[in-house]
């Protein structure tokens, strides 16, 4: 475990594992209610038995990664962060993994100087709507009246897998749980910047090998003539269907997630 400082308000917390010779390194960008152990875990050891590496972090506003409190967390803050610890830690052979908007991070930063072997995308691709400002702009909401705890509660039965959802049931559904979070506490921030960021992407512009992964129990972002739409618009990709997870395939089934995901890896070194 690391620090990265940005300034004396400011940094980011990390870990970075680097790979052996010829190998590549996997930088994880999280969703915004993630972090690191989204990915540190089994994910994490099976990319080392591979020869390869990973650096994972946590955004500002995240755990252990400090903040300053005027500061508004938006995509261009979260984008410039990752380019800025890729440019601090100097991995080699990068292949950018983002699940949910952390995927749109993650494209937003090849388009602004990261060089990358490849990209993963975990149930990212969208089209902005007034129906996706709807959802995160009452998830924004939400969370000043229950914490994540409420929204996870309210939407993680369209989101996740039944199975996932018994693992989940005994620490779920809790009134205490539900604390509400004040305007300047990070995950509000990160929340509100997830709201006002662009979906507007343009991904003709990505020359490199692309990965969708995309979970069917996903019944919340996951609209599949837009993601068969948007899709036409790479130039080299590669599309895995996961009907047994959701929107958290990493976290539902991270086994299951290595498999393809070291499968893609190892594609890139050939």
């Amino acid at each position: 475990m690391a620090i990265f400082k940005i300034d004396d308000k400011n940094e980011l917390y990390y870990e970075y594992i680097p790979p052996k010779i010829d190998g590549c390194t996997c930088v994880f960008v999280n969703a915004l209610t993630g972090d690191v152990s989204a990915w540190n875990g089994s994910i994490g050891e099976n990319l080392i038995k591979n020869n390869d590496g990973y650096l994972v972090y946590n955004f500002r506003g995240q755990a252990q990664s400090k903040f300053d409190r005027n500061l508004e967390l938006s995509d261009n803050v979260i984008v410039n962060d990752l380019i800025s610890l890729v440019n601090f830690v100097k991995p080699k052979n990068i292949v950018l993994v983002g699940l949910s908007i952390g995927g749109l991070y993650a494209a937003k930063s090849l388009l602004s100087g990261i060089q990358a072997k490849g990209l993963v995308l975990i149930n990212t691709l969208r089209k902005p709507s007034e129906r996706l400002n709807w959802i995160n702009n009452a998830m924004a909401n939400a969370v000043k009246f229950g914490g994540t705890s409420l929204i996870l509660d309210m939407v993680l039965p369209m989101l996740a897998s039944p199975s996932f959802l018994s693992k989940m049931k005994s620490s779920a559904l809790k009134y205490e749980n539900y604390l509400g979070l004040d305007d300047y506490d990070g995950v509000t921030k990160l929340m509100h910047g997830g709201y006002t960021t662009n979906w507007d992407f343009d991904w003709r512009k990505l020359e490199l090998p692309v990965l969708i992964m995309s979970g069917h129990y996903d019944k919340v972002f996951r609209i599949e003539e837009d993601i068969n739409d948007l899709i036409k618009n790479l130039k080299n990709v590669r599309r895995i269907e996961v009907p047994e997870c959701g929107h958290l395939i990493p976290i539902e089934d991270p086994e299951l997630f290595s498999y393809h995901l070291n499968g893609f890896v190892q594609s890139l070194k050939s």
